[in-house]
């Protein structure tokens, strides 16, 4: 999914890329199969008031406000309504426009010290609580509740940000969806090769990378190195494992991006996925006799 963003008051950007992965992941978990865009305003309580006031009637700030665009047909939601999707196609992004979403950044930060987590999981789960309406889910009726919370929970899940006794490890089928929706992403004008990857980290948390090429060729960058740096660079560095996504061929890491990998987790898990087909390594597989971190310090200590 494209997120434009519009950021009038500043965030973390480790934040906005937790937000990414689970916006892919929406349209994933509701089996969307056009490309969608979401204009997404980050604000302060002001300007959420102001538009609560003059859109709803409600002269008050608040966490989150969606405006979907698409009219579903009554018990339907973006899953099964293409055509619906279709009649917002947008030229310049080639992806059907969902709405808008604004979200008070001040109430996101006081919400996330009151409920005890992080804010990154709570500005995640209000652009998923928005992403939600603009699919077609409303909360208004119990039962209707019931059906939007149970899809909340499964993408919130789906990227590892679940609560207490409900959360459970990122499945394999949820990281292999995140490389793919990273695949689209790629800059790749000269080889014409996209690839999309999906780290999950020990603690949880997924990043994604793409592969981004450049007119000078040994300047590009695999989408496995991107991942691996975008994590580091926010303060992670175990790994469990990670998806890569291409298609025609097999995306078996290569040679660099195999030695990148082993500095981290020799052990990891590497899941590729290619025209509907998936296959699974151990990284001590692909790069048999690594060279790593404890073999340097064993060689240190030898001499």
């Amino acid at each position: 999914m494209i997120l434009q963003w519009e950021m009038d008051h500043p965030i973390d950007p480790s934040v906005c890329a937790m937000m990414q992965a689970a916006a892919d992941l929406a349209l994933w978990a509701e089996q969307v199969t056009v490309p969608c865009t979401v204009h997404v305003r980050l604000c302060d309580d002001e300007a959420i008031r102001e538009v609560n006031r003059d859109c709803r009637g409600v002269d008050r700030a608040t966490d989150v406000l969606s405006f979907p665009l698409a009219a579903y047909p009554a018990g339907r939601t973006a899953g099964s309504c293409a055509r619906a999707l279709r009649e917002n196609y947008d030229d310049e992004t080639g992806a059907c426009m969902l709405g808008d979403i604004l979200i008070s950044v001040p109430h996101l930060y006081a919400q996330a010290e009151e409920y005890g987590h992080s804010p990154a999981r709570e500005a995640t789960y209000l652009l998923v609580h928005g992403l939600c309406h603009l699919m077609g889910y409303d909360h208004m009726e119990e039962d209707e509740k019931r059906v939007m919370r149970a899809m909340e929970e499964r993408i919130m899940n789906g990227i590892g940000m679940s609560r207490g006794e409900d959360a459970r490890p990122v499945s394999d089928e949820a990281l292999l969806a995140l490389a793919r929706a990273a695949m689209e992403r790629s800059y790749s004008p000269y080889s014409h090769w996209p690839v999309g990857a999906a780290l999950l980290c020990a603690d949880g948390r997924v990043f994604q990378g793409c592969n981004i090429e450049n007119a000078s060729f040994g300047l590009t960058n695999c989408a496995e190195r991107t991942a691996v740096f975008k994590a580091v660079s926010e303060g992670a560095t175990e790994f469990t494992a990670i998806a890569i996504a291409s298609r025609q061929t097999p995306p078996w890491p290569c040679g660099a991006c195999r030695q990148v990998l082993n500095e981290f987790a020799p052990n990891l898990r590497v899941l590729v996925t290619w025209d509907g087909r998936s296959d699974e390594k151990p990284l001590s597989e692909l790069l048999p006799c690594g060279f790593g971190p404890k073999e340097l310090e064993t060689g240190t200590r030898s001499v």
